[in-house]
Protein backbone atom coordinates (compact mmCIF):
# COMPACT_ATOMS: atom_id res chain seq x y z
CA UNK A 1 0.00 0.00 0.00
CA UNK A 2 2.98 2.57 -0.26
CA UNK A 3 2.04 3.72 -3.29
CA UNK A 4 -1.37 4.21 -2.14
CA UNK A 5 -0.68 5.67 1.25
CA UNK A 6 1.90 8.26 -0.56
CA UNK A 7 -1.09 9.77 -3.03
CA UNK A 8 -3.32 10.18 -0.01
CA UNK A 9 -0.36 12.02 1.67
CA UNK A 10 0.29 14.26 -1.37
CA UNK A 11 -3.45 15.22 -1.38
CA UNK A 12 -3.65 16.36 2.53
CA UNK A 13 -0.53 18.28 1.94
CA UNK A 14 -2.05 19.73 -1.14
CA UNK A 15 -5.31 20.48 0.66
CA UNK A 16 -3.10 22.46 3.77
CA UNK A 17 -1.42 23.91 1.61
CA UNK A 18 -3.75 25.67 -0.56
CA UNK A 19 -5.35 27.22 2.69
CA UNK A 20 -2.01 28.19 4.03
CA UNK A 21 -1.32 30.01 0.95
CA UNK A 22 -4.75 31.70 1.19
CA UNK A 23 -4.11 32.51 4.66
CA UNK A 24 -0.80 34.11 4.07
CA UNK A 25 -1.96 36.15 1.16
CA UNK A 26 -5.19 37.41 3.14
CA UNK A 27 -3.74 40.99 3.94
CA UNK A 28 -2.78 42.08 0.66
CA UNK A 29 -6.57 41.02 -0.51
CA UNK A 30 -7.92 43.26 1.99
CA UNK A 31 -5.63 46.05 1.56
CA UNK A 32 -6.39 45.80 -1.96
CA UNK A 33 -9.88 45.82 -1.81
CA UNK A 34 -9.78 48.61 1.33
CA UNK A 35 -11.68 45.97 3.59
CA UNK A 36 -12.33 46.90 7.08
CA UNK A 37 -12.28 44.18 10.21
CA UNK A 38 -15.80 44.00 9.67
CA UNK A 39 -16.33 43.26 6.04
CA UNK A 40 -13.08 41.07 5.99
CA UNK A 41 -14.75 38.57 8.32
CA UNK A 42 -18.25 38.90 6.30
CA UNK A 43 -15.90 37.30 3.44
CA UNK A 44 -13.91 34.77 5.36
CA UNK A 45 -17.24 33.67 6.86
CA UNK A 46 -18.15 32.43 3.26
CA UNK A 47 -15.28 29.77 3.47
CA UNK A 48 -16.49 28.16 6.56
CA UNK A 49 -20.37 28.34 4.92
CA UNK A 50 -19.04 26.66 1.99
CA UNK A 51 -17.26 24.24 3.86
CA UNK A 52 -20.26 23.21 5.77
CA UNK A 53 -22.18 22.77 2.82
CA UNK A 54 -19.85 20.71 1.01
CA UNK A 55 -19.32 18.74 4.05
CA UNK A 56 -23.18 17.91 3.96
CA UNK A 57 -23.53 16.81 0.91
CA UNK A 58 -20.52 14.98 0.10
CA UNK A 59 -20.63 12.10 2.16
CA UNK A 60 -23.79 10.10 0.37
CA UNK A 61 -21.85 10.63 -2.78
CA UNK A 62 -18.80 9.17 -1.13
CA UNK A 63 -20.91 6.22 -0.22
CA UNK A 64 -22.46 5.57 -3.34
CA UNK A 65 -19.20 6.26 -6.37
CA UNK A 66 -16.53 5.70 -3.60
CA UNK A 67 -13.84 7.97 -2.17
CA UNK A 68 -11.42 8.56 -4.91
CA UNK A 69 -14.06 9.51 -7.63
CA UNK A 70 -14.90 12.55 -5.31
CA UNK A 71 -11.24 13.02 -3.76
CA UNK A 72 -9.18 13.34 -7.09
CA UNK A 73 -11.69 15.91 -8.71
CA UNK A 74 -11.81 18.05 -6.02
CA UNK A 75 -7.98 17.87 -5.72
CA UNK A 76 -7.96 19.12 -9.11
CA UNK A 77 -10.99 21.36 -8.45
CA UNK A 78 -8.85 23.12 -5.35
CA UNK A 79 -6.01 24.56 -7.46
CA UNK A 80 -8.37 25.70 -9.92
CA UNK A 81 -10.63 28.14 -7.07
CA UNK A 82 -7.51 29.10 -5.39
CA UNK A 83 -7.02 31.61 -8.04
CA UNK A 84 -10.27 33.90 -8.26
CA UNK A 85 -10.55 35.14 -5.14
CA UNK A 86 -7.05 37.36 -6.41
CA UNK A 87 -9.35 38.85 -9.03
CA UNK A 88 -12.43 39.86 -6.96
CA UNK A 89 -13.19 43.55 -7.14
CA UNK A 90 -15.40 43.94 -4.80
CA UNK A 91 -16.31 42.23 -1.10
CA UNK A 92 -19.47 40.37 -2.59
CA UNK A 93 -17.25 38.61 -5.90
CA UNK A 94 -15.10 37.74 -2.99
CA UNK A 95 -17.40 36.27 -0.58
CA UNK A 96 -18.76 34.44 -3.63
CA UNK A 97 -15.49 33.07 -4.84
CA UNK A 98 -14.27 32.19 -1.07
CA UNK A 99 -17.70 30.47 -0.86
CA UNK A 100 -17.07 28.25 -3.61
CA UNK A 101 -13.59 27.87 -2.09
CA UNK A 102 -15.10 26.54 1.02
CA UNK A 103 -17.02 24.11 -0.87
CA UNK A 104 -14.18 22.62 -2.76
CA UNK A 105 -12.49 22.17 0.78
CA UNK A 106 -15.01 20.72 2.24
CA UNK A 107 -15.44 18.17 -0.14
CA UNK A 108 -12.15 16.91 -0.53
CA UNK A 109 -11.42 16.89 3.89
CA UNK A 110 -14.20 14.44 3.74
CA UNK A 111 -13.71 12.61 0.52
CA UNK A 112 -9.93 12.19 0.91
CA UNK A 113 -9.92 11.08 5.24
CA UNK A 114 -12.54 8.60 3.42
CA UNK A 115 -10.41 7.21 1.19
CA UNK A 116 -7.48 7.31 4.21
CA UNK A 117 -9.88 4.91 6.26
CA UNK A 118 -9.79 2.50 3.33
CA UNK A 119 -6.21 2.76 2.99
CA UNK A 120 -5.73 2.09 6.67
CA UNK A 121 -7.71 -0.87 6.55
CA UNK A 122 -6.32 -2.04 3.23
CA UNK A 123 -2.86 -2.01 5.21
CA UNK A 124 -4.08 -3.36 8.51
CA UNK A 125 -2.72 -0.81 10.28
CA UNK A 126 -3.09 2.55 11.78
CA UNK A 127 -2.19 5.40 9.89
CA UNK A 128 -4.70 8.61 10.03
CA UNK A 129 -2.58 10.25 12.15
CA UNK A 130 0.64 10.84 9.53
CA UNK A 131 -2.17 11.88 6.98
CA UNK A 132 -2.83 14.71 9.56
CA UNK A 133 0.51 15.53 9.80
CA UNK A 134 1.07 15.84 6.57
CA UNK A 135 -1.98 18.14 6.73
CA UNK A 136 -0.50 20.27 9.18
CA UNK A 137 2.84 20.54 6.93
CA UNK A 138 0.86 21.29 4.17
CA UNK A 139 -0.19 24.22 6.18
CA UNK A 140 2.53 25.29 7.14
CA UNK A 141 4.94 24.93 3.60
CA UNK A 142 1.39 27.18 2.09
CA UNK A 143 1.86 29.84 4.39
CA UNK A 144 5.49 30.02 3.98
CA UNK A 145 5.30 29.92 0.30
CA UNK A 146 2.67 32.80 0.20
CA UNK A 147 4.86 34.66 2.65
CA UNK A 148 8.09 34.54 -0.15
CA UNK A 149 5.87 36.08 -2.50
CA UNK A 150 4.72 38.62 -0.59
CA UNK A 151 8.34 39.50 0.84
CA UNK A 152 9.03 39.26 -3.19
CA UNK A 153 6.09 41.89 -3.23
CA UNK A 154 4.30 39.66 -5.75
CA UNK A 155 0.46 40.07 -6.13
CA UNK A 156 -2.22 37.44 -4.64
CA UNK A 157 -2.89 37.08 -8.35
CA UNK A 158 0.91 35.98 -9.13
CA UNK A 159 1.07 33.67 -5.76
CA UNK A 160 -2.39 31.81 -6.33
CA UNK A 161 -1.66 31.06 -9.75
CA UNK A 162 1.45 30.13 -9.37
CA UNK A 163 0.59 27.58 -6.19
CA UNK A 164 -2.94 26.60 -8.17
CA UNK A 165 -1.26 24.95 -10.73
CA UNK A 166 1.20 23.49 -8.68
CA UNK A 167 -1.21 21.99 -7.09
CA UNK A 168 -3.33 20.81 -10.34
CA UNK A 169 -0.09 18.81 -11.25
CA UNK A 170 0.46 17.02 -8.38
CA UNK A 171 -3.15 16.38 -7.88
CA UNK A 172 -3.16 14.70 -11.28
CA UNK A 173 -0.03 12.46 -9.93
CA UNK A 174 -1.37 11.58 -7.01
CA UNK A 175 -4.87 10.51 -8.89
CA UNK A 176 -2.61 7.67 -10.55
CA UNK A 177 -2.14 5.76 -7.45
CA UNK A 178 -4.62 6.14 -5.46
CA UNK A 179 -6.68 3.56 -4.10
CA UNK A 180 -10.02 3.26 -5.74
CA UNK A 181 -12.14 0.57 -3.94
CA UNK A 182 -15.52 -0.12 -5.00
CA UNK A 183 -18.02 1.02 -3.11
CA UNK A 184 -18.92 -1.06 0.09
CA UNK A 185 -22.02 -3.26 0.17
CA UNK A 186 -24.36 -2.57 3.37
CA UNK A 187 -26.02 -5.92 4.27
CA UNK A 188 -28.13 -4.59 7.22
CA UNK A 189 -31.36 -3.32 7.73
CA UNK A 190 -30.43 0.06 8.72
CA UNK A 191 -32.12 3.26 6.76
CA UNK A 192 -29.80 4.26 4.47
CA UNK A 193 -29.85 7.89 4.84
CA UNK A 194 -28.99 7.60 8.83
CA UNK A 195 -24.98 7.34 9.60
CA UNK A 196 -24.44 4.80 11.77
CA UNK A 197 -25.08 4.30 15.08
CA UNK A 198 -22.80 6.72 18.08
CA UNK A 199 -21.84 8.89 14.52
CA UNK A 200 -22.96 12.09 16.37
CA UNK A 201 -21.00 11.39 19.67
CA UNK A 202 -17.94 11.20 17.95
CA UNK A 203 -18.64 14.24 16.11
CA UNK A 204 -19.13 15.95 19.48
CA UNK A 205 -15.53 14.76 20.78
CA UNK A 206 -13.83 16.27 17.39
CA UNK A 207 -15.99 19.65 18.65
CA UNK A 208 -14.23 19.64 21.71
CA UNK A 209 -10.91 19.15 20.44
CA UNK A 210 -11.85 22.01 17.63
CA UNK A 211 -12.72 24.22 20.05
CA UNK A 212 -9.40 24.01 21.85
CA UNK A 213 -7.43 24.03 18.02
CA UNK A 214 -9.52 27.18 17.57
CA UNK A 215 -8.89 28.95 20.77
CA UNK A 216 -5.16 28.22 20.55
CA UNK A 217 -4.86 29.86 17.35
CA UNK A 218 -6.91 33.19 18.43
CA UNK A 219 -6.35 33.42 22.07
CA UNK A 220 -3.12 32.01 22.71
CA UNK A 221 -0.96 35.38 21.55
CA UNK A 222 -3.35 37.73 23.67
CA UNK A 223 -3.70 35.60 26.82
CA UNK A 224 0.49 35.56 26.89
CA UNK A 225 0.57 39.13 26.08
CA UNK A 226 -2.40 40.66 28.24
CA UNK A 227 -2.64 38.37 31.26
CA UNK A 228 1.20 37.21 31.36
CA UNK A 229 2.68 40.53 30.51
CA UNK A 230 4.99 38.69 27.65
CA UNK A 231 6.52 40.46 24.98
CA UNK A 232 4.37 40.76 21.34
CA UNK A 233 6.84 38.51 20.10
CA UNK A 234 7.40 36.27 22.82
CA UNK A 235 3.34 35.72 22.90
CA UNK A 236 3.82 34.72 19.38
CA UNK A 237 5.45 31.50 20.79
CA UNK A 238 2.57 30.07 22.69
CA UNK A 239 0.93 28.85 19.39
CA UNK A 240 4.14 28.28 17.49
CA UNK A 241 4.76 25.89 20.34
CA UNK A 242 1.22 24.90 20.10
CA UNK A 243 1.35 23.93 16.32
CA UNK A 244 4.89 22.32 16.66
CA UNK A 245 3.96 19.66 18.99
CA UNK A 246 0.32 19.27 17.38
CA UNK A 247 2.66 18.45 14.33
CA UNK A 248 5.16 15.97 16.01
CA UNK A 249 2.36 14.21 17.81
CA UNK A 250 0.51 13.27 14.36
CA UNK A 251 3.56 12.14 13.17
CA UNK A 252 3.94 10.04 16.20
CA UNK A 253 0.80 9.28 16.47
CA UNK A 254 -0.05 5.47 14.38
CA UNK A 255 2.98 4.07 16.54
CA UNK A 256 1.36 5.12 19.62
CA UNK A 257 -2.34 4.22 18.35
CA UNK A 258 -0.77 0.41 17.63
CA UNK A 259 1.08 0.25 21.12
CA UNK A 260 -1.40 1.72 22.98
CA UNK A 261 -5.08 1.25 21.03
CA UNK A 262 -7.41 4.20 20.31
CA UNK A 263 -9.06 4.17 23.71
CA UNK A 264 -6.29 4.67 25.90
CA UNK A 265 -4.45 7.28 23.17
CA UNK A 266 -7.28 9.18 23.10
CA UNK A 267 -7.61 9.56 27.16
CA UNK A 268 -3.98 10.05 27.49
CA UNK A 269 -4.00 12.79 24.84
CA UNK A 270 -7.25 14.63 26.45
CA UNK A 271 -5.67 13.69 29.92
CA UNK A 272 -2.40 15.45 28.71
CA UNK A 273 -4.33 18.37 26.63
CA UNK A 274 -6.32 19.44 29.73
CA UNK A 275 -3.31 19.08 32.39
CA UNK A 276 -1.09 21.51 29.58
CA UNK A 277 -3.65 23.90 29.17
CA UNK A 278 -4.20 23.90 33.34
CA UNK A 279 -0.41 24.79 33.19
CA UNK A 280 -0.17 27.33 31.00
CA UNK A 281 -3.55 29.31 33.10
CA UNK A 282 -2.35 28.22 36.44
CA UNK A 283 1.61 28.61 35.87
CA UNK A 284 1.35 32.45 36.32
CA UNK A 285 4.27 32.73 34.28
CA UNK A 286 4.90 33.18 30.48
CA UNK A 287 7.40 30.49 29.70
CA UNK A 288 4.90 28.39 31.79
CA UNK A 289 2.25 29.37 28.94
CA UNK A 290 4.40 28.51 26.47
CA UNK A 291 5.31 25.40 27.81
CA UNK A 292 1.64 24.68 28.65
CA UNK A 293 -0.12 25.57 25.02
CA UNK A 294 3.02 23.21 23.80
CA UNK A 295 1.41 20.26 25.69
CA UNK A 296 -1.98 21.28 25.05
CA UNK A 297 -0.89 20.83 21.52
CA UNK A 298 0.57 17.24 21.97
CA UNK A 299 -2.60 16.47 24.11
CA UNK A 300 -4.71 16.92 20.97
CA UNK A 301 -2.52 15.93 18.18
CA UNK A 302 -3.36 12.25 18.27
CA UNK A 303 -7.69 12.72 18.84
CA UNK A 304 -9.19 13.95 15.88
CA UNK A 305 -7.55 11.70 13.85
CA UNK A 306 -8.54 9.03 16.13
CA UNK A 307 -12.24 9.81 16.01
CA UNK A 308 -12.59 10.03 12.07
CA UNK A 309 -11.06 6.80 12.05
CA UNK A 310 -13.21 5.66 14.38
CA UNK A 311 -15.82 7.37 12.07
CA UNK A 312 -15.09 5.54 9.50
CA UNK A 313 -14.51 2.19 10.48
CA UNK A 314 -17.61 2.33 12.25
CA UNK A 315 -19.75 0.83 8.61
CA UNK A 316 -17.26 0.70 5.73
CA UNK A 317 -20.55 1.23 3.34
CA UNK A 318 -21.56 4.46 5.29
CA UNK A 319 -17.92 5.76 5.70
CA UNK A 320 -18.63 8.52 3.58
CA UNK A 321 -21.74 9.74 5.67
CA UNK A 322 -20.23 9.41 9.07
CA UNK A 323 -17.66 11.01 7.70
CA UNK A 324 -19.03 13.57 7.04
CA UNK A 325 -21.45 14.43 9.94
CA UNK A 326 -18.39 13.98 12.19
CA UNK A 327 -16.28 16.43 10.31
CA UNK A 328 -19.46 18.79 10.52
CA UNK A 329 -19.88 18.94 13.70
CA UNK A 330 -16.15 19.33 14.55
CA UNK A 331 -15.41 22.02 11.83
CA UNK A 332 -18.50 24.18 14.10
CA UNK A 333 -16.33 23.98 17.07
CA UNK A 334 -13.54 25.27 15.30
CA UNK A 335 -15.55 28.37 13.79
CA UNK A 336 -17.70 29.02 17.52
CA UNK A 337 -14.90 27.99 20.04
CA UNK A 338 -12.66 31.81 19.51
CA UNK A 339 -16.49 33.69 19.28
CA UNK A 340 -16.84 31.34 22.63
CA UNK A 341 -13.91 31.96 24.41
CA UNK A 342 -14.44 36.02 23.67
CA UNK A 343 -17.80 35.88 24.89
CA UNK A 344 -16.48 34.00 28.08
CA UNK A 345 -13.90 36.54 28.66
CA UNK A 346 -15.95 39.37 28.46
CA UNK A 347 -17.76 37.84 31.62
CA UNK A 348 -14.90 36.52 33.90
CA UNK A 349 -12.13 37.28 31.82
CA UNK A 350 -9.72 35.20 29.44
CA UNK A 351 -7.95 33.06 31.99
CA UNK A 352 -11.28 31.44 33.22
CA UNK A 353 -12.43 31.70 29.37
CA UNK A 354 -9.56 29.26 28.48
CA UNK A 355 -10.85 26.77 31.13
CA UNK A 356 -13.41 26.10 28.94
CA UNK A 357 -11.28 24.08 25.92
CA UNK A 358 -9.26 22.12 29.28
CA UNK A 359 -12.56 21.07 30.42
CA UNK A 360 -13.56 19.69 27.61
CA UNK A 361 -10.06 17.92 26.42
CA UNK A 362 -10.86 16.61 30.26
CA UNK A 363 -14.35 15.66 29.13
CA UNK A 364 -12.65 13.74 25.90
CA UNK A 365 -10.69 11.38 28.35
CA UNK A 366 -13.50 10.18 30.23
CA UNK A 367 -15.38 9.69 26.86
CA UNK A 368 -12.75 8.02 24.62
CA UNK A 369 -14.49 4.63 24.75
CA UNK A 370 -16.62 5.94 22.79
CA UNK A 371 -13.99 5.25 20.58
CA UNK A 372 -14.10 1.24 20.76
CA UNK A 373 -17.19 0.44 18.97
CA UNK A 374 -15.65 -0.32 15.16
CA UNK A 375 -16.46 -2.46 12.45
CA UNK A 376 -13.07 -3.22 11.83
CA UNK A 377 -9.92 -2.48 14.16
CA UNK A 378 -7.17 -1.90 11.93
CA UNK A 379 -4.03 -4.08 13.12
CA UNK A 380 -1.41 -2.88 15.63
Amino acid sequence: MRRERTAVHLLFFLCGAAIGTWTARIPAIKDELGLSDGRLSLALLAIAAGAVAGMSVVGRLVDRYGSARVMIPAALAQGVVLVPPAFAGDLGVLAGTLLVFGLVHGVLDVSMNANAVQVERASGRAVMSSFHAVFSIGGFSGAAAGGVFAHLSLTPATTFVSVGAVIVVLAVWAARWALRPAPAKHTGGRDGGRPPKGIVFLGVLAFCCLVGEGAAADWSSVYLHEDLGASPGFAAAGYAAFSVTMTAGRLAGDRLAARLGAVRLVRGCGLLAAAGLGVALLGGHPVAGVVGFACFGAGLSCIVPQVFSAAGHRDPAYAGRALARTAAIGYLGFLSGPVLIGAAAELGGLPRALAIPALLAAFVALAATALRARAEEPAA
